[in-house]
């Protein structure tokens, strides 16, 4: 009991360990020592300015200012640290895996099927010395568990498809982050596609995966089937690309020619006649019937219209796929001019729509759900095609329309940051379309300059001339003074510290970025080193 009287105030301090009461009172020491409480927010804001202010952001107006620090503000909560410091100053932690005490750091709460699109890229841009901790965090998780996570929660959490810690460690690995052990990731990658999986781990149906080169689906009672088998199909493809670039870049070719292959297995899913991926059986047969909108099926948490887009790692060979640049536009248009109305099923056959869905409706942007990450590179595609001047208008339509600095300042779920950090990347007026290739896609910048202090003592600059809320256009650009017709650019520009200037405009100037030698590369074919892919249309190609 305490006397609180005439306004008195009481203080308490508090730490947590999930070590031990011992540790927990050095927590105590370490983190609060005699500060009070005002020492402690003054703490607090010192660090969360010294961390927003790694990127500075200069006109717009003071709304769009608050909405872009509110968005790397939630960017940056996670994952959370699920270490400790002990009394040498080493890093421990208690493993939620094998339940002994460990040297070196553990993270959790991140789910990678959302946060490996933007969230752990702009760790790797702005955070790289957490980064690094985070991708031995991964490798810790493997050496005490047997496996990679997906969800680290802390534990492995089975809610995630794909295998996206391989994202992480090809996209921190090929933009120069150091400080794990790339060879034991390699070894982690090759042993959780042919281990058995187990529960909340390993590659769903590998074996199928494997024979086929894509995961049966049907519909008809008592075939083979696979649940969410498209989606998974394409994000394993995906994955293999990120383990073949990792092994590529340590010199381990056998594993990496491998996995390279199956980052082409995104070509058996797709039908030609109909220009959508879809569904297919064991037997090499489409899934009967088969209607784009359908969010039910082969699909998580989306339709064909939004998994059609998802071969991250060959997306020139996609455009290929669909009949070159302007079929491939043309379908891209009418992702945003098909109605959303039309929803056959809900999530997993569930007859009620979930949020994703009755926020797509919301959004008034045909079939875009901006509100769920299978989309999020999409709009960005439009460059890929010679049209980026499209990417520009939409993207401030979807900045505009679907964010704010209010409670309610994003669309659907913040994901552990990766809603937000699409923001931040977007803003900034560009995009990791492919984590794993170190490369990013031109959109269009939101504010007149954007200055980024880089951990190497460098900055990067984005400055865009004549910006403004009608004025979104890209007219021309430049980098480090030489004239930048292309639509992408190097995370090596950034770390050198380049300064990249556009000139803005009201109307589209559809001469830049739309010659086939100012598109962004299809970053497979680069790792094979050719010239372009060339897309099978069959199984086992």
């Amino acid at each position: 009991k305490f006397a609180t009287g005439q306004n008195k105030i009481v203080g308490c301090k508090v730490a947590s360990s999930y070590i031990s009461a011992g540790q927990a009172m050095l927590n105590l020491q370490n983190e609060i020592g005699g500060a009070d409480f005002d020492t402690v927010r003054q703490h607090a804001e010192a660090r969360w300015n010294q961390m927003l202010g790694r990127i500075k952001v200069e006109g717009a107006t003071p709304q769009e200012q608050r909405t872009f620090y509110s968005c790397l503000y939630r960017s940056l909560l996670f994952p959370e640290k699920f270490f400790e410091i002990n009394a040498q100053g080493k890093q421990v932690h208690y493993s939620p895996y094998d339940g002994q005490l460990h040297d070196g750091p553990l993270y959790t709460d991140s789910g990678f099927w959302d946060t490996f699109r933007a969230a752990h890229p702009l760790y790797n841009l702005i955070c790289p010395e957490v980064s690094a901790e985070i991708q031995q965090s991964l490798i810790n998780t493997y050496l005490e568990s047997g496996w990679l996570p997906e969800w680290p929660a802390p534990g492995h959490s089975g809610v995630m498809i794909g295998q996206h810690s391989f994202s992480l460690l090809a996209d921190a690995w090929t933009k120069g982050i150091r400080g794990y052990d790339a060879q034991k990731a390699v070894e982690a990658m090759v042993h959780d596609v042919t281990g058995s999986p187990r529960g909340a781990v390993g590659r769903d149906h590998a074996s199928d995966y494997d024979r086929l080169g894509y995961l049966p689906y049907s519909s008809t009672r008592g075939q083979p089937s696979v649940s969410e088998a498209t989606a998974k199909t394409l994000e394993y493809a995906y994955d293999d690309f990120c383990a073949a670039q990792l092994a590529h870049a340590i010199g381990k070719q056998a594993e990496a020619d491998a996995f390279a292959r199956h980052a082409m297995n995104y070509t058996n899913l797709f039908d030609t006649n109909i220009g959508f991926m879809r569904e297919r059986k064991a037997d090499g047969s489409w899934n009967e019937p088969f209607a784009p909108e359908n969010w039910s099926g082969g699909f998580t948490e989306g339709s064909s219209w939004h998994w059609t887009w998802c071969a991250f790692q060959d997306i020139p060979g996609l455009v290929k796929l669909m009949g070159g640049n302007e079929a491939f536009a043309k379908k891209l248009d009418e992702v945003f001019t098909t109605s959303a109305d039309a929803h056959l099923g809900g999530y997993h056959g569930s007859s009620s729509p979930i949020h994703e869905m009755t926020e797509m409706v919301a959004g008034d942007m045909g079939q875009y759900a901006h509100g769920n990450e299978p989309v999020h590179h999409m709009i960005y595609l439009y460059d890929y095609a010679g049209q980026p001047w499209k990417a520009q208008s939409k993207l401030r339509q979807v900045m505009n329309l679907l964010y704010s600095a209010q409670p309610d300042g994003y669309c659907g779920d913040e994901d552990t940051g990766q809603m937000s950090a699409w923001y931040v990347f977007s803003a900034m007026g560009f995009y990791p379309v492919c984590p794993g290739d170190p490369v990013y896609i031109i959109g269009s910048p939101l504010f007149d300059k954007v200055t980024v202090n880089l951990q190497n003592g460098k900055t990067f600059t984005v400055t865009a001339k004549g910006n403004g809320h009608q004025e979104y256009y890209i007219r021309g650009a430049t980098l480090d003074g030489e004239t930048l017709n292309k639509t992408w650019f190097s995370h090596k520009a950034i770390m050198d510290g380049a300064e990249l200037v556009f000139t803005m405009s009201s109307g589209p100037n559809k001469k830049w970025g739309s010659s086939p030698e100012n598109f962004p590369p299809s970053a497979l074919a680069t790792l094979l080193g050719v010239p372009s892919t060339m897309p099978g249309s069959t199984p086992n190609k």
